[in-house]
């Protein structure tokens, strides 16, 4: 059964689930909670950044305010860092318990003990991700990517490429670093060798991206299907192509993705606000939310693949009940 969409009255940057709670970061900076009783708490005056926390327990977010904060299940934001003047563009977090923002050329990780340190670039920074083990960081800049090292004080790694960059996400295995452009295609290095290689066939800059199972595979927007790329041989997707999992619906492009929990299933979300699950293997494919709503700029799955949450560009937010 397909319960009433909220709405919430400002765009959607993050839906997902905190536990068993369904969030939804908002624009203006308000952080609602679905549950039992739903609420709504401010957490910024106007939200840049926001991000699932590495323990898939709780929501990071970040704002024109110079806070950095997280929310749990319980609906309430906490702040974690604040620097006066910054607006706070990127945010990110380690299953070690690190957080990690940005402003302007300044990357600052925070600790577990909540001690804060700064690393500066020599440009503006557009992206940061933590590997799999939390002992590196990567900081996207105009030019290329810089890594450090979280623990000890080896030199950073540098991976230059020309052209602006809007987001970065370690392959789970650790073996691959992707850099989301601002053009239509994604740069990648496979870290061993340094060896770098491009994913086109975009038609849009690519805005969400989900790791399937056991990071087999990646999910990601900016077309008119899901492109959907193998990352389990030696050379993950160096020479191949992307699959194109579910048929175009005319000129309708898709805006967000979501890997399923235990299975080869993706739920797709489209610039006209429809919602689709459609499986790798076969390109078997059902409509669980007909078009409406304005464009889906995020969904989730709760853990046990049976709970959909998505949020939309007009703030039209929801959870669905999937139960094939």
């Amino acid at each position: 059964m397909t319960p009433a969409t909220l709405a919430l009255g400002s765009p959607c940057a993050a839906a997902l689930f905190a536990g068993d709670t369904a969030l939804f970061a908002l624009v203006d900076g308000t952080i609602h909670r679905r549950a039992g009783t739903d609420r709504s708490n401010r957490a910024h005056s106007a939200l840049l950044a926001a991000a699932p926390t590495a323990d898939r327990d709780g929501l990071l977010t970040s704002g024109e305010d110079g806070r950095v904060c997280r929310t749990d299940g319980s609906g309430e934001p906490m702040e974690l860092a604040a620097v006066p003047r910054k607006w706070i563009g990127c945010v990110a977090s380690s299953r070690r318990g690190s957080v990690a923002f940005a402003a302007g050329r300044s990357v600052w990780l925070r600790d577990t003990s909540g001690s804060l340190g700064e690393l500066q670039h020599s440009r503006s920074v557009s992206g940061i991700a933590f590997s799999p083990d939390g002992l590196r960081i990567a900081v996207a800049r105009y030019g290329g990517v810089t890594i450090h090292s979280v623990v000890g004080d080896a030199p950073p790694l540098e991976l230059e490429w020309k052209g602006i960059y809007a987001g970065l996400a370690f392959s789970p295995d650790g073996r691959f670093l992707l850099a989301f452009m601002q053009e239509e295609l994604l740069h990648g290095w496979r870290l061993e060798d340094a060896r770098h290689f491009r994913m086109t066939g975009y038609s849009v800059r690519i805005k969400d991206w989900a790791w399937g199972t056991g990071g087999r595979w990646l999910a990601t927007s900016g077309a008119a299907s899901a492109m959907v790329w193998r990352f389990d041989g030696a050379d993950g997707p160096m020479g191949t192509t992307a699959l194109e999992i579910a048929a175009p619906r005319g000129d309708v492009l898709v805006t967000a993705v979501a890997c399923r929990p235990g299975r080869e299933e993706l739920a797709i979300g489209y610039a006209d606000g429809a919602l689709m699950a459609a499986s790798i293997d076969d390109a078997e494919e059902r409509l669980i939310r007909p078009a409406g709503g304005g464009a889906v700029t995020s969904i989730a799955w709760h853990d046990s693949g049976s709970r959909l949450a998505f949020g939309s560009e007009r703030g039209d937010c929801g959870v669905l009940d999937v139960v094939q």
